[in-house]
């Protein structure tokens, strides 16, 4: 890691990079109360800190949705990209292979993965970019009001959506599709977990994949869901219309109130091969199971047969589903310099004489 810039405040607690946790936060977030994605932000401070990373040697990426506004919220000093919807890979590819001194961390959601970045998703797996991909899961469009997304249940009905008829796309089953080197299904209320596999992610050279399920606090309320969070029940009279409308249009230009729920978080540790349900605010469940102790994460079609178990069992798996260190990162195909590419001079770049020689002699 490079120098680190002087820190804000004498008196706070430092890491070994001279820093302080401040140096590590990013603006006050605007999403909505209780919603996952602020934990995911947080755990993301504390491992950066923890991990003694300086800010500048992480670059930022992201697209559209709520998810892709998360890293407004974390790592204030890393420059960052904030894309079109769905082609945050593409900003990666160029950024990460024009300088490979950095560090990647993308945010996305499954629609911004799932829907319209499909074809860009699975193209960073087969480069294996030096990255960390985080996809915060809620199968929802949050910031549009709520439509199904490519990871919604099959059978879902919601009020202005109707059901939605289609499987759900497993983002984990498509990063092992695509040969992904780093695999991970984690959820955003077991706070230890999600540091601890984010630390492991942020070491692995290649692309690491983590789907996060984050429950959505405003949509995607139907009971019985993965991702339910329901604020009144059945025959309620509420004194206020549930809706959130996060961006204004011509015919609704409203911020009506939405009920503040506690976060959801696990109560104690998961152990190895637990399975535990989870309560959600409506009354419903979802079901995490841990990894058993024995789980060998480098074996690739066990982890396909798993995660296929865990869909018939209707499981969450979380932990680390699948890694591979010794895969070839992006840079180790194209050999890269270790030297930004923009910072080349033209002494790096000329041929020697003896080679511009070499290749005129073989000219004639």
């Amino acid at each position: 890691m490079s120098e680190s810039l002087p820190m804000a405040g004498a008196s706070a607690q430092v890491n070994a990079a001279g820093l302080s946790k401040n140096d590590y936060r990013g603006a006050p977030s605007t999403l909505c109360v209780g919603c996952g994605h602020n934990s995911i932000a947080n755990q993301i401070v504390a491992v950066a800190y923890e991990l003694n990373i300086v800010p500048e040697n992480i670059v930022k990426f992201s697209g559209i949705g709520c998810s892709s506004k998360s890293p407004t919220y974390f790592l204030n000093r890393s420059f960052g990209f904030n894309g079109l919807h769905g082609r945050m890979p593409s900003l990666a590819t160029g950024a990460l292979f024009a300088d490979v001194s950095l560090k990647g961390l993308g945010v996305s959601g499954d629609g911004d993965t799932a829907s319209i970045g499909m074809g860009q998703f699975k193209h960073a797996m087969r480069r294996n970019l030096n990255m960390v991909y985080i996809v915060e899961n809620n199968g929802v469009y949050g910031l549009t009001k709520g439509q199904f997304s490519a990871t919604a249940d099959v059978g879902l009905e919601l009020k202005k959506q109707g059901k939605n008829l289609y499987h759900p796309i497993d983002i984990c089953m498509e990063a092992m599709a695509s040969r992904a080197t780093f695999v991970a299904r984690l959820f955003a209320g077991n706070a230890k977990q999600l540091k601890e596999v984010l630390k492991a992610a942020i070491a692995h050279r290649g692309i690491a994949v983590i789907d996060i399920i984050s429950p959505c606090v405003t949509f995607n309320n139907q009971e019985g869901t993965y991702y339910s969070y329901t604020y009144g029940k059945e025959k309620e009279e509420p004194l206020h219309d549930v809706t959130f409308h996060f961006a204004s249009d011509a015919t609704q230009n409203t911020l009506t109130y939405v009920p503040q729920k506690e976060e959801i978080k696990l109560e104690a540790d998961m152990v190895e091969g637990e399975i535990r349900e989870v309560k959600l605010h409506d009354g419903s469940f979802i079901t995490l199971k841990a990894l058993e102790k024995h789980y060998d994460p480098t074996d690739r079609m066990n982890a396909i047969r798993t995660l296929e178990e865990a869909g018939d069992n209707g499981w969450l798996l979380t932990g680390i589903l699948y890694a591979n260190p010794e895969a070839p990162a992006l840079p180790d195909l194209y050999r890269l310099t270790d030297s930004p590419l923009n910072r080349l001079t033209e002494k790096d770049l000329r041929p020697a004489p003896d080679t511009i020689a070499k290749l005129n002699a073989m000219m004639f």
